[in-house]
């Protein structure tokens, strides 16, 4: 019995003194060295782990992209997301194909180059895609970055009006660097002007 008793109180010691050097240092600290929480969420860099993305985003761009003052990692990996993960192309270029290139018609597929997301595509509800091509201050559909991150987020366009077709609730939920390299790839894009549906 005394053997049990000794080793509770060296057992409760060692817990103390574990507890205590944990405290001194810095497992109970007040998070100074933890990266401040809007910095996780802000983050607009481009990992290792994207280079394969970027690499095959610039080469998947079915336009020429002007990398003038714009960051080439953000805007490969932003045209990865566009033209192969997003369906940008679907709603935002009409039609989406050039003649005889359509791949739903066993065609070799042709994007529509010249009208490559200039908008112009017709829904149900009189809904018509948007121009999201760079306006004459480079800006797309002439958002400023900030602006173009709230509409992702939320939806809500600058007149308050709800986006309507345009899968936002999904991409709302993409990282912070992922939109803002989407909005660095249509930076870097042509401006164009809306193309029309052939008669069918």
């Amino acid at each position: 019995m005394k053997h049990f008793r000794m080793g509770h109180w060296a057992a409760a010691g060692v817990g103390f003194l574990a507890v205590t050097a944990g405290f001194a240092l810095g497992c109970g600290s007040d998070g100074a060295s933890d990266p401040p929480k809007d910095q996780e969420q802000t983050q607009d860099t481009v990992g290792p782990e994207d280079r394969e993305r970027i690499e095959m985003g610039l080469t998947l761009s079915p336009v020429a992209v002007n990398l003038a003052g714009l960051d080439r990692d953000m805007v490969g990996l932003g045209s990865y997301i566009v033209n192969a993960q997003g369906a940008c192309n679907d709603c935002h270029t009409n039609p989406p194909y050039a003649a005889g290139g359509n791949p739903f018609m066993g065609q070799p597929e042709q994007i529509n180059a010249p009208h490559f997301l200039a908008g112009g595509m017709t829904f149900p509800g009189g809904v018509v895609s948007a121009n999201i091509t760079p306006d004459a201050q480079g800006m797309p559909a002439g958002l400023s970055f900030e602006a173009f991150l709230n509409l992702m987020r939320t939806g809500r366009e600058p007149n308050g009006g709800i986006l309507q077709v345009m899968p936002w609730p999904v991409y709302g939920k993409m990282r912070d660097a992922d939109l803002r390299a989407v909005y660095e790839y249509l930076r870097s894009i042509p401006a164009a002007q809306p193309g029309t549906t052939p008669t069918p």
